[in-house]
């Protein structure tokens, strides 16, 4: 297990090295493999980005957040102008029921309501209004209706963890109860972890993946 300064050093250089974040606007404190990022930035896409590239980083147990945006002055809209373009950006996208997906702005937060059958379309819809200006967070309380019973969920999820080469994977734990699948046991890292568990949203039928992964 890496040093906690050690494991500083290296989330630092991850964050300089991503051209889409600005790494000198953002602290970065360690303890226990915990990394807890602080500081004020320009959108909520480059928020999104810095944790993302934090989390890439081998040795990192877990990541606490602590970054406000306060959007640039050529990035501020107003709600009506926010919503407007999220409308736009839902519709051009092929990935998106747009439909069944109701979208809420209050001073910039937007708030995600509705049901959908996959859970990439969930994080579609959510990928396709980060970027957009004047966006300073969003809540994403889209539920995934199980469009297909499968029996053999957990088996499927294995298979896959298998085929796609998760090194760890004879250690980790996979059960389904009413739609919802149970990750239990350990891996390497929080990047490890992540893919765990899109492997398990990805399995037909899966409405809820409860993450209880420890990094060792």
């Amino acid at each position: 297990m890496k040093k906690d300064a050690d494991l500083q050093r290296d989330v630092i250089a991850e964050l300089a090295w991503d051209p889409r974040v600005e790494s000198n606007a953002i602290g970065v404190a360690v303890r226990d493999g915990v990394v807890t990022l602080t500081g004020h930035l320009d959108s909520f896409a480059e928020k999104h980005a810095a944790a993302r590239a934090a989390r890439r980083v081998s040795g990192v147990q877990a990541i606490a957040v602590e970054l406000d945006v306060k959007l640039a002055h050529d990035h501020q809209r107003n709600d009506t102008e926010i919503a407007l373009g999220i409308e736009q950006a839902l519709r051009w996208n092929t990935m998106v029921p747009t439909s069944t997906v109701r979208v809420s702005v209050d001073h910039g937060w937007v708030n995600l309501q509705g049901e959908v059958d996959w859970d990439y379309e969930r994080r579609a819809v959510e990928g396709a209004i980060r970027p957009l200006r004047g966006v300073v967070g969003i809540s994403n309380e889209l539920t995934v209706r199980p469009s297909i019973k499968v029996a053999d969920v957990s088996q499927r999820i294995e298979d896959a963890l298998k085929r796609q080469a998760i090194r760890e994977a004879q250690h980790i734990r996979v059960s389904v109860e009413d739609s919802t699948v149970k990750l239990t046991g350990s891996v390497k890292s929080a990047k490890e972890r992540d893919a765990v568990q899109l492997i398990a949203w990805s399995a037909p039928g899966v409405r809820a993946v409860v993450n209880e992964l420890r990094v060792d």
